[in-house]
């Protein structure tokens, strides 16, 4: 995995998340994203670590 594949995660389920008229599932979407965007600074990290 790498940055530009979790931040691209990320801003596909952003842009669900935009389009996506049920509330639940708005919000869902918004936290899986932020788990990417998460997972996205872990890697990078470890990559300056490395």
């Amino acid at each position: 995995m790498t940055v530009e594949k979790a931040l691209g995660n990320a801003a596909r389920l952003l842009e669900a998340a935009e389009l996506e008229t049920n509330l639940a599932l708005m919000e869902r979407l918004e936290g899986l994203a932020d788990s990417w965007i998460s997972m996205a600074g872990l890697i990078s990290h470890r990559e300056e670590h490395a």
